[in-house]
């Protein structure tokens, strides 16, 4: 994906947030965006012309190396800024109303930003106590101003990287927070995860712990199911690396299969293994290299690269003749990897992405014809017309029983069951569907009130 298209003229900040002057980080050094630090490392191939000159003999047509995409897959940033005293007055009360015993009160438990219809969690961790959640943003709140607590701690969704850049990320969550608080600073990077998708002839079990010559301490291998999954370095600390077999962790863990079109748009067949390089940088070691602010982060991402993968962390090929292992001549994969230009675009954007949680129509689908044909089988019918009859029969008379134990009508029960959801899967907001006496009862209107009073010195 590209992670920084955008990056060649500043990007419109349309929220009123605090400057800040960011140095200019010797990571880019003269080579400027992009540029790799020692610039001994040549041209990169690209995604739509991979370098396809280094062949292994005994892989036949398979080209030894193919970058399918690169940029920026985990990113999570801080704003120091103040909230509104109306915003914090009104998160206090949402956290209330999620705390709630009544499921009606959960339901309205939520909070619209723009065109994101929040859930407000009823819990939150740490030295934040609110949070707001969709399927874009995890946003922590502190509850007043400190010098050293920033504001807000967000964390972006992994796939929402994958259908818009960066810089459009950030600059939408500008307008988001500024629309709760005032001055508003530049956000800090508080991690970045940069990676690179690629298919390679390479075994990558081929080399032992001794080919890695690293800064870290910890080296280690994995495998699952009698196959080797990958190596990681240096976890836990302020730098790590995975390499590792992306396609089976997508397949058996993550699920993230929307990045198989996107890897098929860059050549995948379908069928190769595809591996990730993937660098993790939270913000001390950010802030090692000189760099400050987003935007300095995001202009010198091939400067953090080449540091990763010249200083941080080298593949070579050991020589048992040859104590020096810095002089130990690096892997022509690592060159490959190590080259890869951050001034190019990184592979194409979905431009789709839904900000709600909602199940997708094919597995709302799946899983009601299942749950009607189990009902069909322990019945012993086979006549779609008569199980459906007799499963909306049974299901309303069992959900009216329980509807009774709780005091409420079917109706009712049912309202607080989808409101529930609504709120879960970030579809509407559920206040929108109480009439107004019904909000005053709810105390959806305690906020205001209370911001009057606070306003007024009662």
């Amino acid at each position: 994906m590209p992670s920084n298209s955008n990056s060649d003229s500043p990007r419109c900040v349309k929220s009123e947030r605090v400057s800040s002057t960011a140095e200019v980080s010797p990571v880019s050094g003269s080579a400027g965006r992009g540029g790799n630090l020692g610039g001994t490392i040549g041209a990169s191939p690209s995604n739509t012309a991979p370098d396809n000159s280094n062949q292994d003999k005994n892989s036949g047509d398979q080209p030894y190396f193919q970058a399918l995409r690169w940029g920026v897959d985990s990113l999570y940033v801080s704003y120091k800024g103040k909230l509104t005293l109306e915003t914090e007055i009104t998160l206090k009360r949402l956290k209330e109303l999620a705390q709630s015993e009544s499921p009606s009160s959960n339901a309205v438990a939520q909070l619209q930003l723009g065109d994101h219809h929040f859930e407000v969690k009823d819990r939150g961790t740490g030295l934040f106590p609110y949070i707001l959640e969709d399927n874009a943003f995890r946003i922590q709140i502190s509850k007043s101003a400190s010098k050293a607590l920033p504001m807000a701690y967000v964390k972006i969704s992994s796939q929402y990287l994958t259908a818009r850049t960066p810089w459009e990320i950030v600059e939408e969550l500008d307008g988001l927070l500024a629309s709760i608080s005032y001055q508003l600073e530049e956000p800090k990077v508080s991690r970045i995860d940069l990676f690179v998708d690629f298919v390679s002839s390479v075994n990558m079990e081929s080399w032992d712990r001794n080919a890695w010559v690293t800064r870290a301490s910890s080296i280690n291998a994995y495998s699952a199911s009698g196959q080797f999954t990958g190596w990681t370095v240096g976890l836990g600390g302020v730098i790590a690396a995975r390499l590792y077999d992306k396609l089976m962790e997508v397949v058996t863990v993550s699920k993230k299969e929307y990045l198989f079109p996107l890897w098929q748009k860059a050549g995948w067949d379908g069928s190769k293994r595809v591996w990730r390089l993937e660098f993790e940088m939270k913000q001390e070691s950010i802030s090692q290299l000189g760099i400050k602010g987003f935007d300095a982060v995001m202009e010198s991402l091939g400067g953090i690269w080449g540091y990763a993968t010249t200083e941080w962390l080298r593949l070579t090929i050991p020589n048992p003749n040859d104590s020096t292992r810095s002089r130990w001549p690096i892997h022509p994969l690592w060159t490959l990897l190590a080259s890869i230009d951050w001034e190019e675009e990184g592979g194409p954007l979905t431009r789709t992405f839904p900000v709600t949680r909602e199940p997708g129509h094919d597995w709302l689908m799946t899983h009601g014809l299942s749950a009607l044909i189990s009902f069909m089988a322990s019945r012993r019918i086979y006549d779609l017309d008569q199980g459906l009859s007799a499963f909306r029969e049974q299901l309303y008379a069992y959900h009216d029983e329980k509807a009774f134990l709780f005091g409420q009508s079917l109706a009712s029960y049912v309202w607080d069951k989808v409101a529930l959801k609504v709120r879960q899967y970030n579809v509407g907001m559920n206040a929108d569907q109480l009439s107004e006496e019904v909000k005053q009862a709810k105390g959806l209107n305690a906020a205001a009130d209370a911001y009057r009073k606070a306003s007024d010195g009662e």
